[in-house]
């Protein structure tokens, strides 16, 4: 599953700590030495036991945190100057849309917001409709949307203003099995189409498996990058869940995480 555009840096992560509530009582370490360089046109997944500082990695990229040591880049940017340049998208685990926007309201949000005409943002919000395959759902309100769909659509508005690099927050967690397997291969199709970036923050192993490139595996706070598995699984389709490569890299990962959670 390669992907054509591997050619600059979209992500170097150098020697990052976080600590929260620095010199008081409730000091916390969420992260120490975090070193990970992800390539232009990647798809990387984030795994780890709970509270080993994945969303708060995540976070870091996208300029919603500042590391406490240490430096980060964003296509060659600081992670906040990447922010003022629009060069990252993020959806998170619920879809975040306003329910008294339809559709195409919420997908030109970040349009609006960033000065675009009315007949641009009609255009790119009609074109995310179409890449999300919901271009009979323009009219609807979230609410009328199923799950699946809703993610979709925060999907769209993600990507609306072409952004480099997207960051995802367990964006399927909610989802039942089905639907989370079909938004699956939703994700990569999209993400074959756009060439975009992904980091892509997971508990499940199974779905970084089948998404990934490399799966970044964290261990227990302070979480520390314990191992990087690379998967060379080919393009990805419903068929690939029942290859023996498949549950090989899954075995690969899942002995990764229990090494992590045994202190190995």
């Amino acid at each position: 599953m390669s992907n054509p555009v591997l050619a600059e840096k979209a992500v170097v992560v150098d020697g990052v700590d976080k600590v929260f509530n620095v010199g008081s009582d409730s000091e916390v370490a969420a992260l120490s030495d975090i070193n990970l360089t992800v390539e232009a046109g990647e798809f990387i997944s984030l795994i780890g036991p709970s509270g080993c500082g994945k969303s708060t990695l995540l976070r870091l990229i996208g300029d919603l945190l500042a590391p406490t040591t240490g430096a980060l880049t964003v296509f060659g940017k600081s992670a906040h100057e990447a922010r003022l340049d629009q060069d990252y998208g993020m959806v998170f685990q619920h879809s975040g849309l306003f329910d008294w926007r339809r559709v195409l309201a919420n997908i030109e949000l970040p349009l609006e917001l960033r000065g675009w005409s009315k007949a641009d943002r009609s255009a790119r919000s009609a074109e995310m409709l179409e890449l999300v395959r919901l271009e009979d759902f323009g009219g609807h309100y979230p609410r009328q949307l199923s799950g699946g769909m809703q993610q979709r659509v925060s999907i769209a508005r993600a990507l609306s203003f072409q952004p480099k690099l997207l960051l995802m927050d367990e964006p399927f967690g909610a989802l039942d099995e089905m639907t989370r397997e079909h938004m699956q291969l939703e994700l990569l199709r999209i993400w074959r189409e756009t060439h975009t970036t992904v980091v892509f923050v997971t508990h499940s192993v199974p779905e970084s498996a089948f998404l990934s490139n490399r799966v970044v595996v964290l261990s227990p706070r302070p979480g520390r990058i314990h191992s990087v598995v690379d998967v060379d699984l080919g393009e990805r389709s419903d068929d690939t869940r029942q290859d023996p490569a498949f549950f090989a890299k899954a075995t690969e990962i899942r002995e990764a995480l229990r090494a992590v959670e045994g202190g190995g």
